[in-house]
C-alpha cells in the first residue's frame, strides 16, 4: 500500500493574518493548541521567527515523550511560515533525518483569514511497507497521513477558538 505524503486543512479565523501568523510563527506557543507539542526551546536570543532559526519541540502522544529538533525554512510575516523536523530523540534529539516539514498558509477572507496548515512526510527514502508498519505502532492503527490530519483538524480548532476569544476579550 502506498502512502499519502501530505495532508492539509484549513479553517477560517476572526482575525487578520499578521496576528494569526504571529501566534502560529512562535515555536514557544504551538503547545496551546497541538494535541501532541507541548511547548519548545529556541535556539538563541531571538524570538520573531526567520528563516534557519533553530527550536527544539517537545511532543507528547499517550505515555510516549520525544524531543524534536526543526528548523523554519520560511517566515513571511502574515503569509506563510514553515519548518522542518530533522532530528528526534527521547531527551534529546540525537538521531538526524528527514522527519516532516509542517506548513501554514494565511490568506485574507472576507476580513477574517484562512488559516491552512499542512503535513508533509519527509520519510521518503522509507520503504512504504515499512513506514506503514511503524507509523500503525506509532499511532495505534493508523498511517501517519491519517493520524496528522486528525492533529491538524485540532489544531486548527483550538486556534481559533483561543484567537478569537483573545480578539473578542480585546474590544476588537
Amino acid at each position: 500500500m502506498s502512502r499519502t505524503m501530505s495532508v492539509a486543512d484549513s479553517i477560517i479565523v476572526d482575525a487578520a493574518p499578521a496576528l494569526v501568523y504571529a501566534q502560529l510563527s512562535d515555536p514557544t506557543a504551538m503547545g496551546r493548541w497541538s494535541p501532541e507539542n507541548r511547548g519548545a526551546t529556541v535556539r538563541g536570543d531571538r524570538r520573531d521567527a526567520y528563516v534557519g532559526m533553530v527550536f527544539e519541540g517537545r511532543n507528547k502522544r499517550g505515555p510516549a515523550r520525544w524531543t524534536t529538533r526543526c528548523t523554519v525554512t520560511a517566515a513571511d510575516p502574515g503569509e506563510r511560515f514553515a519548518f522542518r523536523v530533522h532530528a528526534i530523540g527521547l531527551r534529546r534529539p540525537l538521531l538526524p533525518g528527514p522527519i516532516a516539514t509542517w506548513e501554514y498558509r494565511f490568506e485574507v477572507v472576507d476580513g477574517a483569514t484562512r488559516v491552512t496548515e499542512t503535513w508533509t512526510d519527509d520519510r521518503r527514502r522509507w520503504p512504504d511497507f515499512l513506514a506503514n508498519a511503524f507509523d500503525r505502532v506509532a499511532t495505534g492503527g493508523k498511517t501517519f497521513a491519517q493520524f496528522q490530519a486528525g492533529n491538524i483538524r485540532t489544531t486548527l480548532k483550538r486556534l481559533k477558538a483561543a484567537l478569537e476569544s483573545d480578539v473578542r476579550g480585546t474590544g476588537d
